[in-house]
């Protein structure tokens, strides 16, 4: 997870600039998470996949109206998609509207401890991951990040299956030390 002064950034690269680089980081960041959240809120997954779309198209049209001073970027973003989803309520709404729905309800006030917390640990996974050898980290990457099966992996880079097995093996177990050591992970 990016840091809150990292995705403000993003979102001035954005309003000051139009930085499309800085959209896509957003965008990879936040669509995921807000879609999720839509969908344990009671969203069906076309419904959340629409309002998570909108809340995207209002971030690259109305950036400059974020300011960091009133909220983080992941409330600004979540309080759009709330709206927008109960926008998208009354618009389709037929005679019935469940009173019930907790959509309607007030949004839970963040954990500030556990929001700090799981950054602290994202940066610390990725320090983890940065220590790692530049071969070793290279197929965690295609394996982790872009999908790949182990065999995906060594036709792509020449190298033995064997290989690349042992390679991401050792990742792991160079990360597991590290992150133990660091508290992030448990023993065992």
């Amino acid at each position: 997870m990016a840091a809150n002064s990292e995705l403000a950034a993003w979102i001035d690269a954005v309003a000051r600039n139009r930085d499309r680089a800085a959209f896509a980081r957003l965008f990879d960041h936040f669509v995921p998470r807000i879609e999720a959240w839509l969908v344990r809120s009671g969203a069906d997954s076309g419904t959340a996949e629409e309002v998570t779309q909108d809340v995207m198209v209002t971030l690259w049209r109305k950036a400059e109206l974020f300011d960091p001073r009133k909220s983080s970027v992941t409330t600004w973003l979540y309080r759009i998609a709330r709206n927008r989803r109960i926008d998208l309520l009354r618009r389709n709404r037929v005679d019935f509207v469940d009173p019930l729905d907790n959509v309607y309800e007030p949004s839970e006030t963040p954990d500030f401890d556990r929001v700090l917390d799981l950054q602290d640990r994202e940066d610390q996974v990725r320090a983890a991951l940065s220590a790692l050898p530049q071969e070793q980290l290279a197929l965690v990457r295609l394996a982790f990040f872009d999908g790949l099966s182990h065999s995906d992996i060594a036709a792509q880079t020449g190298l033995p299956l064997g290989t690349v097995k042992s390679r991401i093996r050792l990742a792991f177990t160079r990360l597991r030390r590290v992150l133990e050591s660091n508290g992030v992970v448990e023993a065992g």
